[in-house]
């Protein structure tokens, strides 16, 4: 049963490569990932509502990680995330999250004191030159949209990764729906003065019925059921467990794109796609 609800989360997070980057081929990303945040949060809230025996006392102590979730969810991991697909390629920022294993291996490693097996470092090494393979089809030009997008997209991944760490222990002891809600609504305070310093102001009138379609896709299906699916397979398996099923998204992206903007897979996507896959592999298998 877990191994499904992954799979669904995958799938869901796939989806919304493809989403992201059509609504912020017309909307800005600040207002995007504004409407995003107050929808996810308002699910979450109005759900909570109905199932007032989720509501728990928060320790005086964790409300900083409650600060620290919302932080890189929402001005970090969600912001890079949208301004890196909108200017690079669905596929391109799929396979960036499939990094999100290695991330958190390392992060593990440095912080956790994770024992770092020879295999284990291979395997980080081959991932991260994948990367640097994926990084090089447009060149080392930093001018180049298609690099500053698949730069954002891996320090989103990397925000990801710790992310997961942070949420692991507080997702088990609050419960993956009400840890999630938290996260969500100190993001979306904390983001809040972010956007009005860099926006300035809300155009409503250049939202499209459309856009409000995959708005509220983004904001109640990826940002509500999907984190919810995630923290909730995060309380049954370990985080670098759950981390190398990110490894599904470069394909199903990869195909979804071809089909919706008929975007073609090149060779660097596939050369650097093995080696991040089979470096993660590698990963895990130590």
């Amino acid at each position: 049963m877990i191994n499904i609800i992954i799979f669904l989360q995958q799938l869901i997070a796939s989806s919304t490569h493809i989403v992201a980057k059509g609504v912020t081929n017309e909307l800005e990303p600040g207002l995007v990932l504004l409407f995003r945040a107050l929808i996810a949060t308002s699910v979450y809230f109005v759900y909570l509502a109905f199932r007032k025996s989720s509501w728990k006392r928060i320790e005086a102590k964790d409300w900083w990680t409650i600060l620290l979730l919302g932080l890189l969810n929402i001005p970090i991991n969600q912001y890079f995330f949208l301004v890196g697909v909108s200017y690079t390629s669905a596929p391109n920022v799929s396979l960036a999250y499939a990094l999100t294993p290695v991330f958190v291996f390392i992060v593990a490693a440095v912080f956790l004191k994770e024992k770092v097996s020879a295999l284990k470092f291979i395997g980080i090494i081959t991932a991260v030159l994948g990367a640097v393979v994926l990084l090089s089809e447009k060149g080392f030009n930093f001018s180049s949209d298609t690099l500053k997008g698949d730069v954002l997209a891996l320090l989103a991944s990397f925000s990801w990764g710790l992310y997961t760490i942070v949420g692991r222990n507080f997702t088990r002891k609050y419960g993956a729906i009400y840890s999630t809600a938290l996260g969500m609504a100190s993001g979306t305070i904390l983001f809040l003065p972010i956007f009005f310093f860099t926006e300035g102001s809300i155009n409503l009138p250049e939202i499209t019925t459309i856009n409000w379609l995959q708005l509220i896709y983004l904001g109640a299906i990826t940002s509500g059921l999907g984190y919810a699916m995630w923290f909730y397979a995060l309380k049954k398996i370990e985080a670098s467990k759950l981390a190398v099923f990110n490894n599904f998204q470069p394909a199903l992206t990869a195909i979804l794109a071809f089909f919706i903007f008929g975007t073609n897979v090149s060779l660097y996507f596939v050369i650097g796609g093995v080696m991040i896959i089979a470096g993660v592999f590698l990963t895990q298998k130590s």
